[in-house]
């Protein structure tokens, strides 16, 4: 399996993927956060078959249906923990609401350590910090606290 990264100026960056059979796929990440996924013919490594297109939330989804580790998370094989990225979609009700009002840690036992907006990360995020949406939060606590706090911020 070989992986190459091309940085596309004013666009974002490619992620090229060949797999052990051959087939080759490209993930395109736009500085605005949309994601593109193409696939490729193995005889022609230029001529795109299919491209789809993926929000953020679809991206961070697919990601965990891949891989329950995202690409970059903190690995905690073996430990009582997990950390995970939760999407602050439209139907959250604590978008546009301060990151107090969620009561996470009380409620969940699980505690939000970062805010990941578009552009910028914000760590240690205090209570008085506005939730928006399309905002990530990166969690930490167990399994079941964790899906709890998830269930929380989207409206479940």
């Amino acid at each position: 399996m070989g992986t190459r990264r091309t940085q596309l100026p004013g666009v974002g960056t490619q992620y090229d993927f060949t797999t052990e059979a051959g087939q080759h796929i490209s993930v395109v990440v736009h500085h605005d956060g949309r994601r593109f996924l193409g696939f490729y013919r193995a005889d022609d490594p230029d001529t795109c078959q299919a491209s789809v297109p993926l929000t953020p939330e679809e991206a961070t989804a697919l990601a965990h249906v891949i891989d329950p580790v995202a690409f970059g998370a903190v690995r905690t094989d073996g430990l009582d923990l997990v950390t995970e990225h939760i999407p602050v979609s439209s139907r959250s009700p604590y978008a546009g609401r301060p990151l107090g009002d969620t009561r996470a840690r009380s409620r969940t036992g699980a505690s939000i350590v970062a805010v990941l907006r578009r552009t910028s990360a914000h760590p240690s995020p205090a209570p008085d910090f506005r939730l928006a949406i399309g905002d990530t939060l990166v969690a930490v606590g167990t399994r079941d606290g964790v899906d709890a706090l998830a269930a929380l911020i989207g409206g479940g």
